[in-house]
């Protein structure tokens, strides 16, 4: 097993957890007062393995609802700890909709939110008013309007580059919305599938759903393409009526400098 490699001196070790998790029946990631969340599921179970209460630090806290497939967490932990066998002892404790995908060591420099360069979202949409298969009736929106595909990347491909994202962001004090997105395409796939991809440095709470939304009124024609670069330029903030719904969204991958 790799030697500890954060303050070897005190007996603890920074590890770094890659989970996966489909947030249907959770409040979101971060913790909160009479609420089911993730994070408070995952260190349940982490405490009662190694004895001792734990504390995460998450990529990306995602909302209600929203689902990952490349959740990245780091934690610091008491040493001795067996890693052998931590993620298997972790799936066995969790239900079935959290599963831990890795865990390694990694040095106290390695920090999950911070170190991060990159976070990559996926959006799915069932246009025309047709059935979404129930096998997949938690990570597709369903909507009733024919999209234009063509459309919504006119209208997606104007919001690519640095921006001050405040018309797009729900506020949250003390918070920045000047973000950098350098990827928001759409395709539709085999299955007549709408799937957005999009990539920042991060992104605002809420902002993944609001330029779905967005996108979606120029695709089905309420609004020009004109219209989603205005709502940016002014900051005027989208009617929540406009927000998507979160069942559609996944954090598909956070990336990391070397």
């Amino acid at each position: 097993m790799t030697e500890p490699t954060l303050y070897p001196e005190s007996g603890f070790l920074r590890l770094r957890i890659d989970l996966s998790y489909d947030g249907t029946n959770y409040s979101g990631w971060a913790k909160q007062p009479d609420r089911r969340t993730v994070q408070e599921e995952f260190e349940n179970a982490l405490s009662t393995i190694l004895q001792s209460p734990v504390e995460t630090i998450v990529a990306g806290r995602t909302d209600a609802g929203v689902h990952a497939i490349g959740q990245v967490i780091h934690v610091d932990v008491a040493e001795p700890t067996s890693l052998d066998d931590l993620a298997f002892k972790l799936n066995r404790m969790l239900d079935e909709d959290i599963r831990i995908n890795n865990v390694a060591v990694v040095t106290g420099a390695f920090h999950a939110r911070f170190s991060a360069t990159r976070r990559y979202y996926t959006y799915k949409i069932m246009d025309g008013n047709k059935a979404v298969p129930p096998i997949n009736r938690f990570d597709i929106t369903p909507w009733y309007r024919t999209l234009d595909v063509d459309l919504l990347n006119a209208a997606s491909a104007l919001l690519v580059g640095e921006h001050d994202f405040a018309a797009y962001c729900k506020f949250r004090e003390g918070s920045t919305t000047i973000r950098n997105l350098v990827r928001f395409d759409w395709v539709r796939n085999s299955e007549g599938i709408l799937v957005a991809e999009l990539a920042a440095d991060s992104f605002c709470y809420s902002m993944v759903r609001n330029l779905v939304g967005a996108a979606v009124c120029v695709a089905e024609g309420r609004f020009g393409p004109d219209w989603i670069q205005a709502i940016l330029e002014n900051k005027e903030r989208i009617s929540d009526s406009l927000v998507f719904p979160s069942r559609g969204l996944t954090l598909r991958q956070v990336d990391y400098s070397e």
